[in-house]
């Protein structure tokens, strides 16, 4: 490019040299004509030297560095609060800033899950719910209960955000009745650590099954002492006194 501009100012300067000297007005004219053509051209050429020299400076800069929307690690939530009214099961779990969020970032879906129950004659599908808040403080937070005690409506249930609070509201398949558990599984787990029992047994028979629960939980000192009423308790046997 630079070339062919130096040619051209080359050839205009000789132009000019030559129109100085003619005096035939057609042949001043024609170098006349001459001369603006090549002025003309040697302008084209600098505004496109010009252009190329801006493009290519664009294209030079470094690409804008724009940073990545994280949501860093997902956070378990374990930690969470419910109780109920004749209609619902209430949820709470206590993020803080969480009504500061988008709405659309706190996300609940209730869903049926495969787990059956047989419940007032009727076989149900046990429904379940996840929830997902994202972006808060830089973290994601998830729940996902599976198995609730007892049927719900999906479309009835719904969610709630209050300050620093997320209120899931599930709505009871049947109203008026009462959950002592959230889910199957912690009613299992509670029924499990309860002693058993049972009227139609023998007494005996019950208090042995209380006193082996406080025997296998208890510490040293426990076992010993049981231990010691037991021996006691078979001596007084064996001499007929039956008072223990």
């Amino acid at each position: 490019m630079a070339s062919t501009v130096e040619e051209l100012q080359k050839d205009l300067e000789e132009v000019k040299v030559l129109l100085e000297k003619a005096t035939r007005k057609r042949v001043r004219d024609a170098l006349t004509a001459e001369k603006s053509k090549i002025e003309t051209e040697i302008k084209n050429k600098m505004q496109q030297k010009s252009q190329r020299k801006a493009e290519l400076m664009e294209n030079e800069k470094p690409a804008a560095v724009v940073a990545p929307i994280t949501t860093g690690y997902t956070v378990k939530i374990s930690n969470y609060g419910w109780d109920q009214s004749d209609k619902f099961v209430k949820i709470y779990i206590t993020l803080t800033g969480v009504h500061q969020v988008p709405a659309e970032n706190v996300q609940v879906h209730f869903t049926e899950r495969l787990s059956l129950i047989i419940w007032d004659g009727q076989v149900h599908i046990l429904k379940s719910f996840d929830l997902l808040v994202k972006n808060l403080n830089g973290k994601s937070y998830s729940m996902i209960v599976n198995n609730l005690l007892k049927p719900i409506s999906v479309e009835g249930s719904s969610k709630k955000i209050k300050t620093d609070t997320v209120l899931i509201l599930c709505r009871k398949k049947a109203e008026n009745t009462r959950w002592d558990y959230l889910t199957q599984v912690e009613k299992e787990c509670k029924e499990k650590e309860k002693p058993s029992y049972d009227t139609e047994t023998d007494p005996s028979e019950g208090l042995m099954n209380v006193l082996k629960k406080i025997y296998e939980d208890g510490d040293d000192d426990m076992k010993r002492t049981i231990n010691k009423a037991w021996v006691e308790s078979r001596e007084k046997q064996a001499k007929g006194d039956t008072e223990f």
